[in-house]
């Protein structure tokens, strides 16, 4: 199971040899850029005489860069949230952070940002950067632990969404070997697409689609008008991991990412009210194993004593994936 990846936000100065510069300013806007294997939404705040403004989401793709303020940063403090599709399932973006203020789920613009005071609106951990000023502006780079180029998080990105929808192009490391280019080869034939549809600028909303379409290995189906939260268990050598919270909105469905290939899988999963709250124990669904959950996302190797770790406990159904080519729990 992949392990939640340390979030390195970095300001970079590049310009390229033999740029030309033109007599009239060029406008110094803000750019965001992904060099993670991950779609990202960004949100920025800007803090200025005690005074917070947020604005987002920006959706970049790996190996991206967005504007996102037209003009200089006229602020005392500029800071930067993340986060990422329910897809990916469990943010493996960290909480950690400087400041605290408010975003809300869809579009928005908050000014006013360090109390929530509309329904809808959450506090989230925002973390401060120091852009740098390259030739069309400044710009903010959210990277991992592997430190991508733009193409490798391309490349890395496009190896994840692949591994989620079902095709082996492990290991996720950006370069692109001959397991890669098998997997990604298949999955542009059982799509329908030419040989060149890797290149295209709406390729990774295709692979998004495909991951949250039930068909080769696990996946989730929320028939419910809920959303549903799920946890998954994986035996990693020996013991049993659980991982939570995905999210399933009604109608979807979710394929999580599981390594390996594994003959047993536990699942559980609840339907949620708009406050995150268990809503009736007729809309949960689940079994008899009982293992160890936490209230936010989570990540557990050990399932005993959980009370006593100040931790949750769920009954986990066992999902037999053995001599099956795909399995899908429906939620209804």
């Amino acid at each position: 199971m992949a392990k939640a990846k340390r979030w390195i936000v970095a300001a970079s100065f590049a310009l390229g040899a033999g740029m030309t510069v033109s007599a009239r300013p060029a406008r110094a806007d803000l750019q965001i850029c992904n060099r993670m294997s991950y779609v990202i939404e960004t949100a920025i705040g800007l803090e200025e005489k005690g005074n917070a403004v947020t604005r987002g989401w920006f959706r970049i793709d790996p190996g991206q860069c967005r504007v996102a303020l037209q003009g200089a940063v006229q602020a005392d403090q500029l800071y930067v949230n993340a986060r990422v599709r329910d897809v990916y399932g469990p943010s493996p973006l960290p909480q950690s952070g400087h400041a605290d203020f408010c975003v809300a789920a869809a579009d928005f613009v908050i000014t006013g940002a360090k109390k929530c005071t509309r329904q809808g609106q959450n506090l989230a951990r925002f973390t401060a950067v120091k852009p740098s000023e390259h030739a069309g502006g400044s710009r903010v780079y959210l990277a991992e632990d592997a430190e991508y180029t733009d193409e490798q998080a391309r490349d890395a990105g496009i190896q994840r969404l692949l591994v989620i929808a079902g095709y082996d192009a492990t290991p996720i490391d950006g370069i692109r070997g001959a397991k890669t280019d098998a997997a990604l080869s298949q999955f542009l034939q059982d799509n329908k697409l030419a040989n060149t549809a890797a290149g295209r600028s709406d390729f990774f909303d295709i692979l998004l689609e495909a991951a949250q379409k039930p068909g080769i290995g696990f996946s989730w189906c929320n028939d419910t008008k809920y959303t549903v939260m799920a946890a998954l268990g994986v035996e990693d050598k020996g013991n049993i991991v659980t991982r939570g919270w995905y999210r399933i909105e009604p109608g979807k469905c979710l394929r999580p990412e599981v390594r390996g290939h594994p003959l047993l899988l536990y699942s559980f999963a609840e339907a949620v009210d708009p406050e995150g709250r268990a809503i009736d124990k007729t809309l949960s669904w689940g079994g008899s194993q009982i293992m160890c959950t936490r209230h936010l996302k989570f990540e557990l190797t050990e399932q005993t004593d959980c009370a006593s770790k100040g931790l949750s406990s769920a009954g986990f159904a066992s999902v037999d994936l053995a001599g099956h080519g795909g399995v899908t729990l429906r939620f209804k």
